[in-house]
């Protein structure tokens, strides 16, 4: 419920602030989700909400409940004052809110037309505003820049609002006091391993060396990395997360939002960039839309934090003709819109085919299960109800085995102990994507596969879990942290969809973004998932977050010493 009471506190502090009073009658709003606009109608009578309608919504997560508990909570007339909760709150809780505000400000006649901005300038420009944008403009900020963020959503976060596992580091100060043995020298072959060694390696080093100051980094601005994880690809644990397993997205969207605002970076959210300025063969400034016009922000650094592509059909089919068809764990901004900006710089790009499905999505959905449940322990069966492979396979190869199986798609089943171990099952509990059982017998009947079959399943992984060695597929022992023995048993049919782009802009290791000769282009950075090479052809669960942290902070370096601040 956290997500809906976050949606709760921000609604009633709005009523509980605002002076002006409502008129009667009924009164419409809209505001941006995940998929497309939510659009809610208010009833007001005496001053007070009567009721509220969804007049139309495409998200696959809307808080329906939310809407419910709102309604009975504003007629009752109870207040909140603390945003605490706000942190774990998402695209599409975020997008209710803005619809409701807006029915609020209808009622009131204030009109929530875009602001009208002004030609102007600043040291350094950061377009997009997700984990890499946000942590380019905190470091170019702590350095003294004068930055401005500009968002063509209508909130902050992009696909870091989704992202689940944690953040991979090696060497950390974390690992440290929980005692985890691991190293640069691991992190770096198994990032190379896992990427097919299709990698840049001096990228990969990069990420690699910078990893444990950006968890000290990130922690010194109140993010809890506390608890360590292990995903597939990697041989030690490495996945630094919130305490208890909690999603790390919205997490690290609050904390680097907050960081953002508290040192005077200026964020404009649903302001498109149009165009990226050239004056002597040098960046210098943008063309800017939003609803209210056109406006030029002129800038000595621009930093391209847009990204990658999997929410753009075409352009994935392009590359991969194969994945014509996928479903996307992607938002829709993720368009790659910065490619077709910056062909007048003659960029270089790479590795633009090498595109990865997450294996664990729900089916016919956006939903993705997070790697850490299997890292706690589940494993995947199909509709006959067996194992067919290591289930801590890298993502391309869990991939590829799904897809073998009958219809394409597989069981992800765990039990309670697996629930309990990990905080970010309880949001898919909380969206009903859960099948659940008192028995196996009984989850095997929901799932319409042999109770039988099923039984012998676990029966044999259990065994297996308990003496270290998995004589079917070799899972490690350390692989298999907990047996599948505590009713309730859980499952939820996954089957891939198109997740992470690993090609992008070339970029160096201070984060410059090169054109076709391999130069330097003048006052351009880069960072996050519109660059290429860091991940070769497959991606490791939790090395995007580090990505994102890592390049961010280096792009923000990098261009604040191009100021001579």
């Amino acid at each position: 419920m956290k997500k809906y009471i976050a949606l709760f506190s921000i609604f009633l502090l709005f009523f509980g602030c605002s002076q002006k009073q409502m008129s009667d009658g009924d009164f419409v709003g809209y505001g941006e989700g995940r998929n497309g606009y939510i659009t809610l109608s208010i009833t007001v009578k005496n001053n007070k909400i009567t009721n509220i309608k969804t007049i139309s919504e495409a998200e696959s997560d809307f808080a329906k409940p939310a809407i419910k508990i709102l309604s009975d909570a504003v007629v009752a007339g109870d207040a909140i004052s603390s945003l605490d909760a706000v942190s774990e709150a998402s695209l599409t809780s975020a997008g209710t809110i803005e619809a409701l505000e807006n029915a609020v400000k209808a009622s009131k006649g204030i009109g929530t037309k875009a602001k009208k901005y002004r030609n102007t300038s600043c040291d350094i420009i950061v377009i997009g505003s997700g984990g890499a944008g946000l942590s380019a403009a905190v470091q170019a900020a702590q350095k003294g820049a004068y930055v401005i963020l500009l968002e063509k959503m209508g909130i902050v976060g992009g696909n870091t609002n989704y992202s689940t596992a944690g953040l991979n580091a090696s060497e950390t100060s974390v690992q440290h006091d929980l005692d985890i043995k691991d190293s640069n020298e691991e992190y770096y072959q198994d990032t190379m391993k896992g990427g097919h060694n299709l990698n840049n390696p001096e990228l990969v080093r990069t990420l690699v060396e910078n990893s444990a100051d950006a968890v000290d980094w990130l922690t010194s601005l109140g993010a809890d990395l506390s608890d360590v994880g292990k995903m597939a690809g990697s041989t030690n644990s490495r996945t630094h997360r919130p305490k208890g397993g909690y999603a790390i997205g919205g997490h690290l969207i609050s904390v680097l939002h907050k960081a953002a605002v508290d040192n005077g970076v200026e964020i404009r959210t649903r302001n498109t960039v149009k165009d990226i300025l050239e004056k002597d063969g040098k960046v210098s400034g943008v063309l800017v839309e939003n609803e209210a016009g056109q406006y030029e922000i002129k800038a000595d650094a621009v930093i391209v934090a847009t990204g990658g592509f999997g929410a753009n059909s075409k352009l994935v089919e392009n590359y991969r003709p194969d994945l014509k068809g996928f479903n996307t764990t992607n938002h829709k901004g993720a368009t790659g819109d910065a490619f077709s900006l910056l062909n007048k710089f003659n960029v270089k790009t790479v590795l633009m085919d090498q595109i990865q499905t997450h294996p664990t999505v729900v089916k016919g959905s956006g939903i993705m299960i997070t790697e850490a449940v299997r890292g706690n322990g589940a494993i995947l069966v199909n509709k006959d109800g067996k194992r067919f492979a290591n289930e801590m396979l890298p993502r391309d190869a869990m991939s590829n085995a799904i897809l073998s199986q009958r219809d394409g798609s597989a069981f992800l089943l765990f039990d309670q102990g697996v629930r309990e171990s990990l905080k970010a099952i309880e949001k898919y509990a909380q969206q009903n994507l859960l099948a659940e059982g008192q028995s196996i017998s009984e989850l095997a009947d929901k799932l319409g596969i042999s109770s039988l079959t099923l039984e012998k399943t676990l029966s044999d992984y259990n065994l297996y879990q308990k003496t270290g060695v998995d004589k079917d597929f070799s899972r490690k022992g350390n692989e298999m942290p907990r047996s599948l023995s505590k009713a309730p048993f859980y499952a939820v049919e996954v089957s891939p969809a198109v997740h992470h782009t690993m090609g992008g802009l070339a970029i160096n290791s201070s984060a410059q973004v090169l054109n076709q000769e391999g130069q330097v282009i003048p006052g351009l950075y880069a960072a996050g998932e519109v660059t290429g090479g860091v991940h070769g052809g497959n991606r490791l669960g939790g090395n995007a977050v580090a990505d994102i942290v890592i390049f961010g902070r280096i792009a923000g370096e990098s261009a604040s010493k191009q100021l001579s601040l």
